[in-house]
This record gives C-alpha cells, sequence and structure tokens, in this order.
C-alpha cells in the first residue's frame, strides 16, 4: 500500500495560493476590525 510520491506543484501554483489565502486572511481581519470600529465608536 505504498502510493508513489506525488510530483510537487510548480512554484507559481503554490505562490499563487500563498497569495490568494494570505490575502484572504488579511481582507477578513481589516474587515471584522472595521465592523469592530464601526460598532464600539460610532461617532
Amino acid at each position: 500500500m505504498i502510493s508513489p510520491p506525488e510530483q510537487p506543484r510548480p512554484l507559481a501554483q503554490r505562490l499563487l495560493w500563498f497569495v490568494a489565502l494570505w490575502l484572504l486572511g488579511t481582507c477578513s481581519v481589516a474587515a471584522f476590525a472595521y465592523i469592530l470600529r464601526l460598532w464600539i465608536a460610532p461617532h
């Protein structure tokens, strides 16, 4: 039951995934902080 070793994905595809996930995380935190700011200090 030994599976053949998988070929690593191309560097460009791995970098694209890294950038996409990083942007998603950063935008999520920024949106959460903005909503908190509006909620706590609405003026």
